[in-house]
């Protein structure tokens, strides 16, 4: 058996006894603001689209736990968002050209694959589909590659990117992001596992065909579907 397949085994392993509450997700050892009566209570309640708002083995935490990854540059001054590809009019905006196109405000929940939520968080940043109208997005295009720092790539159907709660966001909570969670800014896709919430985001890039990205080519399912528990293919 070749390391890296060992390695996937024993992720789908941890993930597995996640689900069935055996396994403590934790830093240092301890809780990381888990919230048994939150979730309890968000177990309770149904989205407008009639699922539960807590999807199958998860978890309520009280506050972002931070996931790890090869940091990019939380710097402002050399950020860059380049939308490309499938689009008549290619655009890249610096951060401040980014804030500038308005600032919306969207009270989301996020669900990481490793078995936590973060529920009814404000978050702030623009629109994919505003960015993506403003770069008028081809007949052709049918998938988005989001790109980020060091060559991560996450990838998405063009109608599943352009979702209205879909984001290049900022802030949480009112404060700018912190390095570890993607400063200065990140795509959020809050009705997909957290991996497809690319951190350090660099670009969009709109194309015909779809593109497995960093961790859909590892092991883990191509959708991410929290609902349908997609977490490995």
């Amino acid at each position: 058996m070749t390391d890296s397949l060992k390695k996937v085994l024993e992720r789908r392993e941890f993930l597995r006894r996640i689900g069935q509450g055996s396994a403590v997700l934790g830093l240092g050892g301890a809780w990381y603001g888990f919230s048994d009566a939150l979730s309890a209570s968000a177990a309770e309640e149904l989205r407008p689209d009639g699922r539960p708002r807590l999807p199958p083995g998860q978890r309520a935490l009280t506050k972002l736990k931070p996931m790890g990854g090869r940091p990019g540059s939380p710097n402002t001054s050399s950020f860059r968002l380049k939308l490309y590809g499938s689009v008549r009019r290619p655009k890249e905006w610096s951060f401040r050209e980014l804030v500038a196109l308005g600032e919306e405000k969207k009270v989301l929940d996020v669900h990481c694959v490793t078995g936590w939520s973060l529920l009814g968080q404000e978050w702030s940043g623009v629109t994919i589909q505003r960015l993506a109208e403003a770069a008028g997005v081809l007949g052709s295009a049918r998938y988005v590659i989001i790109e980020a720092a060091h060559g991560y790539t996450a990838n998405l159907p063009l109608d599943a990117a352009l979702a209205q709660e879909n984001m290049i966001s900022w802030k949480i909570a009112g404060r700018r992001l912190g390095r570890a969670h993607g400063a200065p800014a990140r795509a959020l896709i809050p009705n997909r596992y957290f991996w497809k919430s690319a951190k350090w985001i660099t670009g969009l890039r709109f194309q015909e065909n779809d593109e497995r990205g960093y961790w859909e080519t590892r092991g883990y399912h191509n959708r991410a579907d929290p609902w349908k528990e997609e977490r490995f293919a």
